[in-house]
C-alpha cells in the first residue's frame, strides 16, 4: 500500500519519518527556523509544507528561494516530482525581467534565486501580496546586505506570508544566529542533531580525518620570503600607528582595511582630502596582504598556483601597491627561484591517491574532491584524468562567473554534470564553493577537502555532501607546519560551541524567551490571510 503523506503529494514519493511531520506541522503554525543535519531531508520538510500551503490557500502561489542556480533547479525537480499541481515556475538570472513577470499566474510554486526575487521587488515587478509561504533555504545567509534580508522585510511589511527558514548551520555565535532570526522574523525553533532519538534510524557514520602532508623545503623557503614581504609592510602600517608592531594576525589585517576605506569615505564625504597617511596605510595594507596571499597559494596549493599568481599581478595596471608589491626585494628574490622550480604540492598525490583508492575498492562509488581554487580543481583533474586509470572518470565543477583566464560553467552545464555524476558518467567531481550548499547528491562515498576552510558553514556543508544515502567519509589534507594546522583544529572546536549555542537557543524558544521579530513582522492568522 502506497503511503499517502499529503493530499497534495504524489503518492509513495516521500516517506514517512516522524521528525520530518513533527517539524512541518509546527512550520504551518508559525515562522519557523528549522535546523538539522544535512541529509536529513530539509526539502522533504519544505514539500510537506509547500501542499499544506497550497491547499489551505488555493488561489495564492508559494516562494520557495534557494542561493543559487543548480539548487534552484534542483528545488524545482524535487517540487515536480513530489506535489500535485501546475509544474513549478524557475526563476533565475538567465530569464529577463519581462519574461519573468509572464510566468506569474497564481496558483503555483515559483523556485527562484533570491538576487532575483529581490531586483523584481525593488522595481514592483514581483507580486509579494500573491504569496501565502516564503520557504528559505540556506537561511544562514539571511544576514548583511544579502537579498534575503529585503525580502524578509518586504514580506513582513507587506502580506505576512508564512515564513519557513531551513539550514544545518547557522552560524558559530550567537549574535549571528540571532540576527538570521530577527532578519528572518523567527517565532518558532526547531532543532535536530544526530543524537536525537527520531533522527538517528536515519543517521549514518561519517568519520572526519585529517591527512598531514609535509611541505617541502623549497618551498618552505618561498613562504619565508613572502612572509618578509609582508612583514615589512606591517611595520610600516605599525610606523602609521594603524597597527601594534610584531601582533598583527591576518583578522587584524582584515580589519584595518575596512576602517582605511570607511576613513577614506568619510573624509571625502565631508568634502576633505583624504590625507597622505591614509593613503599610504591602503598602500601598505594591500601589499601586505597579497605577500600574505602569496604564502597561502605556496604553502597550501603549490608552486604552480604561486607562480600563476605573480604573473597575473604582473599583467596589472601598475597601482602603487602593485608596484611596491612586486618591487619588494624578497618578492623578487621569489619570483627569481620561481622561474627554475617546478614542484608539485604533496596534496595532489595525496589527493589522486585517495580517489583512486576508494574508486577501487568501490567502482560504485562516488566522490567529491572540494577546493578554494578554480586553478587547483583545474589542475587536479588534469592529473585524475592521466593517473592511467580507466574506472577514474573526473570532472571540474565549477560557478558561472568568467575571468580573462578562466571560464565559467553555464547553468545547463551545472545540471548536465550532476546528472552525469548521479548516473556514474563522472564518478570524481573536483569542485569550489559552489558545489558546498545542499546540492542533492546522495550516493556520495568520498569527500577530500583540499585544504580546510576557516568558516564553519563551509564545513559542515561540503560534509555533508556525504553519508546521506549510506556511510562515507571526509579527508582533510593538511600542509604540515602551515595555516592549514590551525583550520583544521579550530573546525572541532567551533562546531561544539555552535551545537551549545543552538541548545541554548532551544531552550529559549521553549521558554517563549526567543528574540522578538520586529513589530511589522507579526504574523496575521490563517484565517486574515485566507483569499476573499
Amino acid at each position: 500500500m502506497e503511503t499517502v503523506v499529503h493530499p497534495r503529494i504524489r503518492p509513495g514519493v516521500l516517506e514517512e519519518r516522524r521528525y520530518q511531520a513533527s517539524i512541518a506541522d509546527a512550520a504551518t503554525g508559525a515562522n519557523t527556523l528549522a535546523v538539522l543535519p544535512t541529509g536529513l531531508g530539509k526539502t522533504t520538510i519544505a514539500l510537506r509544507v509547500i501542499a499544506e500551503y497550497l491547499r489551505r490557500f488555493p488561489t495564492r502561489s508559494v516562494l520557495f528561494l534557494a542561493p543559487t542556480r543548480p539548487l534552484v533547479v534542483q528545488h524545482a525537480e524535487s517540487v515536480r516530482g513530489s506535489i500535485l499541481g501546475p509544474a513549478p515556475v524557475v526563476l533565475t538570472g538567465a530569464v529577463g525581467p519581462g519574461e519573468r513577470a509572464e510566468l506569474l499566474h497564481p496558483p503555483q510554486v515559483i523556485v527562484a534565486t533570491p538576487q532575483v526575487i529581490g531586483n523584481d521587488l525593488a522595481t514592483d515587478r514581483f507580486p509579494l501580496d500573491t504569496i501565502s509561504l516564503i520557504v528559505f533555504d540556506e537561511a544562514h545567509r539571511a544576514r548583511g546586505d544579502y537579498p534575503y534580508v529585503a525580502i524578509a522585510r518586504a514580506n513582513a511589511a507587506g502580506p505576512q506570508a508564512r515564513v519557513l527558514a531551513m539550514t544545518a548551520s547557522p552560524g558559530s555565535r550567537l549574535d549571528t544566529i540571532r540576527e538570521v532570526w530577527r532578519n528572518l522574523g523567527i517565532a518558532h525553533f526547531e532543532y535536530r542533531t544526530v543524537a536525537d532519538a527520531d533522527v538517528r534510524p536515519y543517521v549514518h557514520d561519517v568519520p572526519f580525518e585529517s591527512e598531514v602532508v609535509k611541505v617541502p623545503a623549497e618551498v618552505q623557503g618561498l613562504g619565508v620570503l613572502f612572509r618578509a614581504a609582508a612583514a615589512r609592510q606591517e611595520k610600516i602600517l605599525a610606523d602609521l600607528h594603524f597597527l601594534r608592531e610584531n601582533t598583527a594576525s591576518k583578522r587584524d589585517l582584515l580589519e584595518l582595511g575596512t576602517d582605511l576605506h570607511r576613513q577614506i569615505a568619510q573624509a571625502r564625504a565631508r568634502g576633505e582630502s583624504p590625507p597622505a597617511r591614509l593613503w599610504q596605510g591602503v598602500t601598505s595594507h594591500a601589499v601586505a596582504m597579497k605577500a600574505l596571499h602569496a604564502v597561502e597559494l605556496a604553502e597550501t596549493q603549490g608552486v604552480e598556483s604561486v607562480r600563476q599568481y605573480l604573473e597575473r599581478q604582473g599583467e596589472g595596471r601598475g597601482s602603487p601597491a602593485l608596484r611596491s608589491f612586486l618591487g619588494d626585494p624578497d618578492v623578487l628574490q621569489a619570483r627569481h627561484i620561481l622561474e627554475t622550480l617546478h614542484l608539485e604540492h604533496p596534496k595532489l598525490a595525496a589527493a589522486v591517491r585517495l580517489v583512486r583508492t576508494e574508486l577501487a575498492k568501490s567502482p560504485e562509488s562516488r566522490v567529491i574532491v572540494f577546493t578554494q581554487y578554480r586553478q587547483t580543481a583545474e589542475r587536479l583533474v588534469e592529473e585524475l584524468t592521466h593517473a592511467g586509470d580507466p574506472g577514474l572518470r573526473a570532472a571540474r565543477f565549477v560557478g558561472q562567473a568568467s575571468t580573462d583566464n578562466d571560464a565559467g560553467m553555464s547553468q545547463k552545464d551545472q545540471v548536465r554534470l550532476l546528472d552525469r555524476f548521479r548516473a556514474g558518467d563522472i564518478n570524481c567531481l573536483v569542485a569550489t564553493s559552489v558545489a558546498e550548499e545542499g546540492l542533492d547528491i546522495p550516493s556520495t562515498d568520498l569527500v577530500v577537502f583540499y585544504e580546510p576552510v576557516p568558516d564553519l558553514i563551509r564545513t559542515i556543508q561540503r560534509r555533508g555532501r556525504t553519508g546521506r544515502a549510506r556511510a562515507g567519509r571526509v579527508v582533510v589534507l593538511v600542509a604540515e607546519g602551515t595555516r592549514d594546522v590551525g583550520l583544521a583544529r579550530s573546525t572541532g572546536g567551533k562546531e561544539r560551541r555552535m551545537h551549545e549555542m543552538l541548545g541554548h537557543l532551544e531552550d529559549e524558544s521553549r521558554a517563549g524567551a526567543v528574540p522578538a521579530p520586529p513589530a511589522r513582522a507579526v504574523q496575521k492568522n490563517l484565517e486574515e490571510f485566507r483569499a476573499p
